[in-house]
């Protein structure tokens, strides 16, 4: 292959003490990366014109063996544990350096980009690869700036991702030989023995989550987010299973964003430039947009084809369940460009309650708002994990606690106030199970899910009349159009009243339980959206 003409001469990696004797080659286009990636046999090409490629012996994040470096700045400010795992500052300089020397013999490709669709919240990032596959990922899920913009470029954190460089655990104070580092002083995030490409996007996005609320009071949301034809913004967070995808994909309202956000004083907007979605049983009647997305410049990751085609087999998990696809948001055809928009007037808590005890659509006041985002419920029912035979909570703060830098009740106050202030509407989503738990009751048909949602962004719940949850206290609208007055009331659907009201008790219990790791951070306001036993 040709060797193709370096993109910006004058730009060097010497500010990152990286002196290659092999190339670097910046800010190449997708189809140059491409072609890089199938000359280096990194992908092969689908009948789509996508490309495919595996990520190794890691198919996921790995959360045990992602690090903050602790130092004077981070020492009080980080919620430390195990999702927050601290790292020596000394060490980490001693790896950098390590990982410098083993670049200087590589082929590099270097990207400039940023995080955050409002200007005013931008983070430029430049990132450095050993894979021209991984530099294609980082082009479709950053944001990419103008040939204008990239004149005076000048990053504000650099990424490292060289998953041929392992670690020495005893020398290097990793955990093993794969690592995910961040030093939030340094501005520099190092990776190395792992293929994963979703280490970049979520470790950017830790960043985010610390920068945007510690230092610019900007609450930063683990959230879906689309817009109606008059600008009015709607957000949904929901854990793996809850329907968030699905939901916020309305064909009626133009997507802003399917997984990170930002909500300034006045503004909702995207921090990426893509969309990083599931494709396990993917199908253009189930996912039409995501399916019309996967086209040239797309990337698919641990999939394999249709026997003796190039045709992808999203059925086929050999390699892994969460197999994924990483596109430009400019390939979903209703997408916001730029990916932003006005202050949100109604909000969607989505969860897939296999107890069949939360109502299908109820509304929550201030207190019940913070206190349900700390929480992050849905449940698990039998078969989705190895052990899992009967339904199982299961809890993660802020609807993405593996991302959290800082101590959830930060962002349950910072979301407190903004809803306060914005008077927007919050309603929790029971996308789960209705007329009993799993395996006696039915799942809520999707049909009076979209009633509810639609019923709610258009106003048409302002005026009915409300009563609380016994447990809860969450109020339950007792009408909705097109939507059977007796599927509003979970207890109503339940032919054992009794049984119902226990469970109902044991699930408030549960978040009780959850709860006591925040109880002594936590504000008497937000204690007050606890369940009632």
């Amino acid at each position: 292959m040709q060797e193709l003409e370096l993109k910006s001469a004058k730009k060097s990696l010497f500010g990152l003490g990286i002196q290659t004797k092999a190339s670097a080659k910046w800010n190449l286009t997708p189809a140059e990366l491409v072609e890089h990636a199938l000359f280096n046999k990194e992908a092969v090409l689908t009948d789509t014109g996508a490309l495919m490629a595996d990520t190794g012996a890691f198919t996921g994040r790995s959360p045990k063996d992602r690090f903050i470096v602790k130092d004077s700045n981070t020492a009080e400010s980080v919620w430390w544990g195990d999702i927050n795992i601290a790292f020596d500052e000394v060490k980490f300089d001693n790896l950098y350096s390590k990982m410098v020397d083993f670049l200087a013999d590589k082929n590099l490709y270097v990207r400039e980009a940023y995080a955050g669709a409002d200007p005013n919240y931008r983070l430029n990032l430049t990132v450095v690869n050993t894979l021209a596959w991984q530099n294609l990922f980082c082009y479709n899920m950053f944001l990419r700036p103008s040939a204008e913009e990239l004149q005076n470029f000048e990053a504000d954190f650099t990424i490292i991702c060289a998953p041929e460089f392992e670690a020495d655990p005893e020398i290097d104070g990793t955990r093993q030989k794969n690592f995910a580092i961040i030093n939030l002083t340094k501005r520099v995030i190092l990776i190395g023995g792992t293929a994963y490409a979703g280490e970049m996007k979520k470790g950017i996005f830790s960043v985010l989550n610390y920068i945007l609320p510690h230092e610019k009071g900007v609450l930063s949301m683990h959230c879906s987010a689309n817009a109606g034809k008059d600008g009015d913004t709607a957000i949904f967070f929901g854990l793996s299973g809850t329907g968030k995808t699905t939901l916020s994909a309305d064909p009626n309202r133009g997507l802003i964003g399917d997984d990170e956000h930002g909500w300034t004083e006045d503004t909702i907007f995207n921090f990426e430039g893509g969309c990083y979605a599931k494709v396990i049983d993917l199908s253009r009647e189930k996912e039409p947009e995501i399916w019309d997305a996967i086209k040239f410049g797309a990337i698919v990751e641990n999939t394999r084809f249709h026997e003796g085609t190039r045709t992808v087999d999203y059925t086929n998990n050999s390699v892994t369940e969460n197999t994924r696809t990483a596109y430009p948001i400019n390939h979903i055809k209703n997408a916001i460009e730029p990916s932003i928009s006005g202050i949100p007037k109604n909000i969607f808590f989505l969860t897939a309650d296999a107890f069949g005890v939360i109502p299908p659509i109820s509304k929550l006041n201030k207190s019940q708002a913070m206190y349900h985002f700390i929480s992050g419920y849905t449940a698990k029912v039998a078969g989705t994990e190895v052990g899992v035979t009967e339904p199982k909570t299961t809890f993660s703060a802020c609807f993405g606690a593996a991302f959290l830098p800082l101590h959830p009740t930060k962002y349950a106050e910072l979301f407190g106030a903004k809803m306060e202030k914005h008077q927007v509407n919050v309603w929790l989503i029971n996308t789960g199970w209705t007329g009993g738990p799993y395996g006696v009751g039915s799942r809520m048909k999707l049909k009076y899910t979209r009633a509810m949602i639609t019923a709610a962004l258009e106003g048409n719940l302002d005026d009915v009349s409300y009563r609380k949850h016994s447990v809860f206290g969450v109020a339950i609208p007792e009408s909705c159009p097109d939507v059977p007055v007796e599927v509003l009331s979970p207890r109503a659907t339940w032919d054992n009243k009794e049984a119902y009201d226990k469970k109902a008790r044991e699930l408030g219990a549960a978040f009780i339980q959850n709860f006591e790791k925040y109880k002594d951070f936590a504000t008497d306001d937000i204690l007050a959206g606890s369940p009632n036993l």
